[in-house]
């Protein structure tokens, strides 16, 4: 689902009193969604961005000003096309127009190195969408050969981890067996134009499910007795990898066990309802914390122990304007004022001063408003607007998709 991203970060890290290179965190990246009223505008959003090292973001949509912002910063952008568009953009005409208008004019000065065509569009179920997606894909691609453009911008779609029917154990993966009519030809696709498979995974999700049954340093990466896929005797201490190995398993199950996979979504509240277990900011501390040591150290899954893990953190900042839960407007890293949400320790980013951002912003982390502040921009995906589950299926049955609960207990067992 939609998270903590709308952009890409990689940083300089003081994790347990030690500081990471930024050389060794390239494959992070950080979500920069616009969901709210109260935002720097990008050019005081591009301090923050170094402050923490930062060289990727991803966007949901192709923001003119951010890629204008950005020029010649060298941070990389993948920029996003809204599930409202797709349907029009099965036309090869309509592709093409798109491209010219909102890539073709910031290369080379930004670098924009791919374009994600819709998000989570297979969870939906919404068969227009569905059926419109790889042709609106296709047609991107076609409109990106013809610009010569192809070689430096790729072409994919990102999914939700609830496109798993099965992802316990590990190796057992497997996809939902009624998307499979709209994911075997995309995987092809992406086989054939060199591009990666983006999931979007949060193992918040399981544990919000079910608080009292999933253990909590299971999914923050903290020290636990982990778990042994009985049929792959590998051991995973942590959920988030045991559900990139799912992803790594479903996709070999359907002949594309070469596939890259990136996880383009994961991230963790920092603050949520009542109702709404583990959303505090001192888990949002562990869970990304945590996560960013463990890919400096470049460390891969059990099953893919030397592949590099391209993640993109949700969100760059707290967004007042999405609606739904709480926890929905509090994924960020970042308030409004340019001050973090929550000390992570990384160097650069505790003491982030609000000077960096001058431009007016609230400081609420629900809500505020500004005058000054740029309103939300008109192209935003409306496919981001939630980062709950995108089915409406019960969030039981989502967590056991997810790594599922009651998989994830019988794994431990």
């Amino acid at each position: 689902m939609e998270r903590f991203r709308f952009c890409s970060f990689l940083f300089t890290l003081a994790l347990s009193g030690s500081v990471y290179p930024a050389a060794l965190v390239g494959s992070i990246g950080i979500n920069y969604g616009q969901i709210a009223n109260n935002l720097p505008s990008p050019d005081n959003v591009i301090p923050l961005v170094k402050s923490i090292g930062a060289t990727k973001l991803k966007l949901y949509d192709a923001d003119p000003l951010v890629l204008r912002a950005f020029a010649n910063t060298g941070v990389e952008f993948i920029v996003g096309l809204g599930n409202e568009y797709l349907s029009e953009m099965r036309e090869p005409d309509q592709a093409e127009a798109w491209v010219k208008s909102n890539v073709r004019p910031f290369l080379p000065a930004t670098k924009i190195t791919c374009i994600t065509i819709g998000n989570e569009v297979l969870t939906f179920n919404d068969s227009s969408l569905s059926q419109s997606l790889l042709p609106a894909m296709q047609s991107v691609h076609t409109a990106l050969v013809n610009l010569g453009l192809d070689k430096q911008v790729s072409v994919t779609t990102a999914h939700s981890l609830s496109t798993l029917e099965t992802s316990y154990p590990p190796s057992a993966g497997a996809f939902r067996q009624d998307l499979t009519v709209y994911l075997s030809p995309i995987l092809a696709f992406l086989t054939k134009v060199n591009s990666p498979f983006l999931i979007n995974a949060y193992p918040y999700f399981a544990y919000k499910a079910n608080p009292k049954q999933v253990p909590l340093d299971f999914v923050l990466f903290q020290a636990n007795q982990g778990v042994v896929d009985p049929v792959s005797n590998l051991h995973y201490d942590n959920m988030l990898f045991a559900q990139i190995d799912a992803v790594y398993s479903a996709l070999t199950a359907l002949g594309y066990k070469k596939l890259p996979v990136q996880i383009s979504e994961t991230g963790w509240p920092s603050k949520g309802d009542a109702d709404e277990a583990g959303a505090t900011p001192d888990n949002a501390k562990k869970y990304n914390g945590n996560l960013i040591k463990l890919i400096t150290r470049k460390k891969g899954t059990p099953m893919r122990p030397s592949s590099d893990l391209n993640i993109y953190v949700f969100a760059m900042f707290n967004e007042n304007m999405k609606p739904g839960p709480t926890s929905e407007r509090n994924y960020g890293l970042f308030k409004p004022d340019g001050s973090p949400a929550y000390a992570l320790g990384i160097a650069g980013f505790d003491g982030v001063s609000n000077n960096n951002t001058s431009a007016g912003a609230g400081n609420s982390d629900d809500g505020g408003n500004n005058s000054d502040a740029r309103p939300t921009p008109s192209s935003s995906s409306t496919g981001y607007l939630s980062i709950s589950p995108a089915t409406e299926r019960d969030e039981c049955v989502t967590s056991l998709v997810i790594f599922g609960s009651l998989g994830l207990l019988s794994f431990m067992l």
